[in-house]
């Protein structure tokens, strides 16, 4: 890493925009982990060094957080409790609490008070949002030293750069990352070189054949990945049995839609150059992109919009929805990639004119993929729908006077249609009356941390666990193929096999990264 006056790699995170730099929570942590063949020659059996309940220094595994910004710290909340995790060092280019958005005023820093049993916390900066590596060493030490008195535990690290991290910190197990989404792929490629196990949010890239790339480390490689929106994924197995019964006839559309983006997409490059916030390393925050000048409307909350930073609303929440349909689906590669997004006009000279970008997200877009027939499995289109656009209201909704919900999902067979909830909850075949005399299973309910205890156990074991990179191929290609139709504008043939765009040839631009000299990848 670089050294403290480097900006937070997490100041951009998916719940967070711009108002606080002064403090340092966690933006998005590490959590990697350790070889299965270290873990049989250091651990030493808990009963040997202590009573019940102990956890030897040798049974942690340590983590560090990468990623410091509001969801960041949210998410760091959780992990403070669990005995045989130690938080080790936490790193982000933005040293204070300043600038920080979130989603309310004080919901944040409330649960920070909670989790430290500390009323009067403040967050230093501008005394408004949490957030940057100070604020996230802070919480770490003082949670330490409040409930874990009978562990010898020293003081995490604060670092901004994570280059100087890894070089430093010798005894890294794991990571997790909880930076803006155009240093996801680096990163994880760092850690995965170094034998650290990963933790990670979505997605893994935000360009395909970076994603490709560290799919394809990870599947060569011992360390146990974990992408973290797995966790919120929902079941098809009510579904998968209705269509494989015949209940809607032969399935030939899946519709996914979402409210998203909840963040301001803006059609027009800043042209203001307001000075970069104190303590924030603004050469670290952009990483491998290219040079810029700094800008507020970049960072936090708003990075998801720009196709330099983020993915879009797919990238943001199609992990969470479309994962676990890819998977019972055996959805692999699309071949041809539909496009429909939402203009921007402005008015010049007295005369109205239609902006044209390649440097943001639309507000409005829905992306049609045509994957081929596979096996028993006939073609299917998959269709995402974000910025308020919906299918049509189906025919068989009239009947029961409804409409369809904000978000959703929607199966459609040549013989009927099953509608579920966003994440493929409470699905039931319509109309109603098609649900008489049917008995359908209550949603499972999940632990809010169960996803990180698997990653930890399967870390323990020297295993995957659900939701690892390397199952993450198709949807990762998903998300990343529906940002490079959107930036072309146009209708893409796609050759899964060479990953390749055949019939527009300049889009294959927008499938990978032109890195800035010195974060290639070769070189972190």
């Amino acid at each position: 890493m670089m050294n403290e006056k480097s900006a937070t790699l997490g100041s951009l995170d998916s719940n967070q925009e711009k108002t606080s730099k002064e403090n340092l929570l966690n933006r998005r942590k590490f959590i990697g982990g350790i070889t299965s063949a270290a873990l049989a020659l250091t651990i030493v059996p808990r009963h040997v060094l202590g009573g019940t309940g102990f956890t030897a220094p040798s049974d942690k595994i340590t983590l560090a957080y990468i990623g410091n910004g509001t969801q960041g710290t949210r998410e760091l909340l959780p992990l403070l409790s669990i005995p045989e995790l130690q938080i080790i060092a936490v790193c982000d280019p933005q040293k204070y609490a300043t600038g920080y958005l979130d989603w309310g005023k004080t919901g944040l820093r409330d649960d920070i008070r909670a989790a430290l049993k500390s009323p009067g916390w403040t967050s230093g900066g501008d005394n408004t949002i949490p957030g940057g590596r100070d604020n996230a060493k802070e919480i770490v030490d003082t949670y330490y030293s409040k409930f874990r008195t009978d562990q010898k535990v020293k003081s995490c690290v604060a670092y901004a750069d994570f280059r100087e991290m890894f070089e430093k910190e010798k005894d890294l197990n794991a990571v997790k990352i909880m930076t803006p989404d155009h240093l996801h792929g680096l990163i994880a490629m760092a850690a995965i070189k170094r034998g650290i196990h990963v933790s990670m949010h979505k997605p893994i890239s935000n360009r395909l054949l970076e994603g490709n790339q560290v799919i394809e480390m990870a599947k060569k490689s011992k360390v146990t990945t974990h992408l973290i929106p797995w966790d919120s994924n929902g079941s098809m197995d009510q579904v998968m049995n209705w269509i494989n019964k015949g209940a809607i006839g032969t399935l030939k559309e899946v519709h996914n839609w979402s409210n998203r983006p909840v963040w301001p997409q803006y059609p027009t490059l800043p042209t203001d150059t307001p000075p970069v916030p104190k303590g924030m390393d603004w050469d670290l925050w952009l990483g491998p992109e290219a040079d810029r000048p700094y800008h507020p409307n970049y960072t936090n909350m708003v990075f998801r919009g720009w196709y330099d930073f983020g993915g879009g609303s797919m990238a943001d929440m199609g992990h969470y929805s479309l994962w676990t349909v890819f998977k019972a689906l055996d959805l692999t590669s699309p071949t041809i990639i539909e496009p429909n997004f939402s203009h921007v006009c402005g008015l010049r000279d007295s005369t109205a004119f239609q902006i044209k970008n390649d440097f943001s997200f639309p507000m409005a877009s829905s992306v049609r993929f045509k994957y081929p027939a596979k096996g028993m499995r006939p073609a299917v289109d998959l269709i995402w729908y974000d910025g308020g656009m919906r299918p049509p209201i189906p025919e068989e909704l009239y009947t029961d006077n409804k409409e369809l919900p904000a978000e959703g999902m929607m199966f459609v067979g040549d013989k009927g249609k099953i509608l579920a909830g966003f994440n493929v909850d409470s699905p039931h075949l319509i109309p109603e009356k098609r649900m008489a005399g049917l008995t359908v299973p209550a949603d499972a309910k999940k632990e809010k941390t169960s996803g990180f205890k698997l990653f930890l156990d399967a870390i323990k074991a020297g295993k995957q666990c659900l939701g690892s990179f390397t199952e993450a191929g198709p949807i990762t290609e998903a998300v990343n193929l529906y940002a490079t139709s959107l930036r072309a504008g146009r209708l893409l043939q796609y050759d899964a096999a060479n990953r390749k765009i055949t019939n527009v040839a300049e889009a294959n631009k927008y499938l990978s990264r032109t890195y800035r000299k010195g974060w290639e990848p070769e070189s972190i």
